[in-house]
């Protein structure tokens, strides 16, 4: 009989398991959200209405100084405000008249708090009112911090923006799909590759995320050599750009923590989501842009020569970090993404911590780790939903990883015990989207192993042999 159920149990196919913990959250607050997404939308002014703390706090993690005129600015709501004994309408229309002569932006953001949400300040009631009455539009994001991550804080704001974006008429959509894309002929003209237009029908194709420019032209390259034009980017860098959406466009997200905005784009702009792995590394890149030109109907050519030159371009990276363990604590919902191109680099993952997985939004990620594990032949990495730092200290013990990845908070206490740590927020900030910045992922994940073996290194030197 014993025979019989370790023989069944070998012919089970090993999936992920999955785990759901009731830890705290460690994690930054999401109004930090506006740190990049006023830089990325040139024209837009936000306004966190909040606390003295929600002050301090953009103060010391932006670190921007008033010299600069950063495009945010706080709204401090004092002891009236919360006592009602203010009118907030008249104050909020008395803030917003100053920056539109200041700054006349084409938008301005509001970002709600967590005591805008405790005293139950109605922003959405007051904002189109203040909008009609001085022509500028006010976007209402209630990025607080009941939010699990810090990143979903961009999340809030790119749904509530999504709700602003153009609606795409018919005649519209076929005058763009009839235009429809870039494909590049590598024929040598003269030394040089010559670049040849050839008109490819899809349905349009909108990507969701706030990344760099430079990143932005890179993907949108990479999908016009497959002959992919991109419609438009949400956010674009203006909000007087924003991308026009319907019932036959496609959209399709660039970072795991934007499932409100791809719930948004497919409820109330009725928008087909496509499911695919984000592209973080070569191997993820290389899926999400396969997959979308699997659903436009466009067949993908010189994926995989393109991919095994980016593995032949980290062959510095890849010894220091195959046969080495990592531990994600959890912290900014890239943790999956991260895993699984760590696992396809060699490394083993003990354990995923994940702030809130939403496995639908996340289930072609999913899929690929699972995947991926498979054909590394290493164990599937335990997948912990809210994870409690407690436990998860224990575990680190007993398992001793090469490597934890993990917040600013629990950094230090951790190196303080020998173990070597990287801040999960480098990675939110770092361009780690798409081919070529692959790299940088390596170069974040290296550099404490690369520190460790140099201080090894140098504690040998100095002990002398014994005469």
């Amino acid at each position: 009989m014993s025979q019989l159920i370790t023989s069944k149990k070998t012919n089970e196919k090993e999936t992920l398991k999955f785990e759901c913990e009731t830890g705290n959250y460690h994690t930054f607050c999401p109004i930090s959200c506006v740190s990049w997404l006023y830089q990325k939308i040139e024209d837009s002014f936000f306004l966190v209405i909040g606390t003295k703390t929600c002050g301090y706090f953009l103060q010391n993690a932006l670190g921007v100084m008033i010299f600069a005129e950063p495009r945010y600015a706080m709204a401090e709501l004092e002891e009236a405000d919360i006592s009602a004994q203010l009118n907030d309408y008249k104050e909020l229309k008395r803030l917003c008249l100053q920056i539109k002569r200041d700054r006349n932006p084409s938008v301005i953001v509001w970002i709600g708090t967590c005591t805008t949400e405790i005293i139950k300040m109605d922003l959405e009631g007051m904002a189109p009112r203040l909008e009609t009455e001085i022509g500028i539009p006010i976007v209402v994001a209630r990025a607080n911090g009941l939010d699990y991550a810090f990143t979903q804080g961009e999340d809030t704001v790119l749904a509530a923006m999504a709700c602003r974006c153009p609606d795409k008429t018919p005649s519209s959509i076929t005058s763009s799909s009839t235009n429809a894309s870039i494909i590049i002929d590598n024929s040598q003209k003269n030394g040089q590759q010559s670049e040849t237009l050839t008109s490819c029908v899809h349905p349009p194709l909108v990507l969701f995320g706030s990344l760099p420019s430079a990143v932005v032209n890179v993907l949108t390259l990479e999908l016009n050599k497959q002959g992919v034009k991109v419609d438009g980017w949400l956010p674009s860098n203006r909000y007087t750009d924003l991308p026009a959406l319907g019932e036959d466009v496609y959209v399709c997200g660039v970072n795991p923590f934007l499932s409100r905005t791809a719930m948004t784009l497919m409820r109330r702009k009725k928008c087909k989501l496509i499911n695919a792995p984000f592209p973080i590394g070569p191997d993820g890149t290389r899926a999400w842009i396969e997959k979308i030109c699997n659903v436009l109907g466009v067949i993908p050519v010189g994926l995989e020569e393109r991919e095994k030159k980016i593995w032949q371009s980290l062959e510095n990276y890849l010894p220091l970090v195959r046969g080495k363990s990592v531990f994600f604590m959890g912290d900014n919902l890239l943790e999956i993404s991260l895993a699984r191109f760590l696992t396809r680099c060699g490394m083993i993952v003990y354990e995923c911590g994940v702030p809130y997985l939403d496995k639908r939004y996340q289930a072609s990620e999913l899929l690929l780790l699972e995947q991926t594990c498979l054909e590394k032949n290493v164990p599937m990495p335990r997948i912990v939903e809210k994870p409690d730092n407690y436990y998860q200290i224990q575990r680190i013990r007993e398992l001793q990883p090469d490597l934890v990845i993990t917040g600013m908070a629990l950094s230090n206490p951790l190196e303080a015990r020998g173990i070597n740590t990287k801040w999960s927020v480098e990675f939110t900030f770092a361009q780690i989207h798409g081919f070529a910045n692959s790299k940088d992922v390596l170069e974040l994940v290296t550099r404490p192993l690369r520190r460790n073996m140099m201080q090894k290194v140098s504690n040998k030197t100095l002990v002398k042999p014994a005469n």
